[in-house]
């Protein structure tokens, strides 16, 4: 996807974001365009789940309804120990972009792997810092990548979600916070 336009929203609680996800695809929003990120519940220390090669679950934590849903509406997904952070469960295609970003050895000066995946579609380096901070505190990230319309569209759903944090990221004339 060449466009470098994001929408990225950070919700205190699985609920939150899961309705977050389901507002987005009544909405028509292109599920393969939407990624989310988190740690799970902070009680919660065992590993939530795995894939194996044959790409079923063999084991969730406390919250796999939760993230058995998102994997079934979401494109991609992962387990990821960073260090600093913990294990981090991510859906959508900013497994690729951390994966990209892996390989690439983007990842440079005090981000992980989740901020050079989000450095690698032209998030800015102030705004990865905050993202990252929000996952390791047990919050949930949400973004929509695209084009400008496609941002527009998916930001307007936003609004109208119950989240602590929203802003958009380079499209020209929607680049702010959200309402």
């Amino acid at each position: 996807m060449n466009d470098r336009n994001s929408v990225v929203a950070i919700y205190e609680t699985h609920d939150e974001a899961e309705q977050a996800v389901k507002s987005l695809q009544q909405a028509g929003i292109d599920m393969k365009s939407m990624s989310i990120a988190g740690k799970g519940q902070h009680t919660d220390e065992h590993v939530m789940g795995y894939y194996n090669t044959g790409d079923r679950m063999k084991m969730w934590g406390k919250v796999g309804a939760f993230w058995g849903g998102l994997w079934g509406l979401l494109f991609g997904s992962a387990l990821f120990v960073i260090p600093g952070v913990g294990p981090v469960l991510v859906a959508g295609p900013l497994v690729a972009w951390i994966v990209a970003g892996l390989e690439g050895a983007v990842v440079i000066g005090g981000i992980s792997a989740i901020g050079g995946g989000l450095a690698s579609i032209g998030i800015p380096r102030d705004s990865i810092v905050a993202y990252e901070e929000a996952v390791k505190t047990d919050k949930y990230l949400l973004l929509v990548h695209g084009s400008a319309e496609a941002v527009a569209k998916a930001k307007h759903v936003i609004d109208g979600t119950k989240r602590s944090f929203c802003a958009v990221h380079g499209a020209a004339l929607l680049a702010s916070e959200c309402k």
